[in-house]
């Protein structure tokens, strides 16, 4: 099960780093840093739970290990099968802030996509062996948060063409949805962005 998961506004990222790609990984490290200490201060939270606190969950064999824990005993080696994840949204908006085009419209900007995507799985995995606990990437489906992380970075940064021009940001690294596409090709298209991220 995933335990939690954090999401990453790349678009504002890339904002504010101009046009800058090397400024842009420079902060997408730092807020990879703070996401990767977040999930782990809320796996120490869930950890010292007890059994009890999760009848249904601990008590009838729905964890691995559950079985063997009693009701007064810490849920802390069972949660440990569990993932700890972060996500992303924006690719499209993210790649249009930095280059001027989305993965759709320009190979440089698929191959500078495919760059950020990989580097933010290769940090999880990074994390993984670290601290020996499941971290993942995922591509966050976030209908919710669309809307509203394009609200706070249009109030913050005024109207950018391609970028905050929308009610919503596109949802992880799918094609830009104003992208003229067959169902396909399309496939085809996020397929090489679906094989660094495991879930979403």
């Amino acid at each position: 099960g995933n335990l939690s998961f954090t999401s990453v506004n790349l678009p504002r990222i890339a904002i504010l780093s101009n046009h800058n790609i090397d400024f842009f990984f420079e902060q997408l490290d730092r807020k990879i840093d703070l996401v990767i200490d977040q999930l782990l201060d809320r796996f120490e939270l869930q950890a010292q739970k007890k059994a009890r606190n999760y009848p249904f969950l601990m008590q009838q064999g729905i964890w691995l290990d559950s079985d063997n824990l009693k009701p007064d005993d810490e849920v802390r080696e069972v949660l440990k099968h569990g993932t700890l994840t972060m996500g992303f949204i924006g690719l499209a908006e993210t790649l249009k802030a930095l280059t001027g085009y989305h993965h759709g419209e320009s190979k440089e900007a698929q191959n500078l996509g495919l760059e950020i995507v990989g580097y933010m799985r290769q940090r999880m995995d990074q994390a993984t062996k670290k601290h020996g606990m499941n971290f993942s990437l995922i591509a966050t489906p976030a209908e919710g948060l669309s809307g509203r992380f394009v609200r706070l970075d249009r109030q913050r940064f005024g109207v950018i063409p391609g970028v905050t021009d929308k009610n919503y940001i596109t949802n992880s690294y799918h094609i830009h949805v104003t992208e003229h596409i067959d169902a396909f090709s399309k496939l085809a298209f996020e397929s090489k962005f679906q094989a660094l991220s495991p879930g979403g």
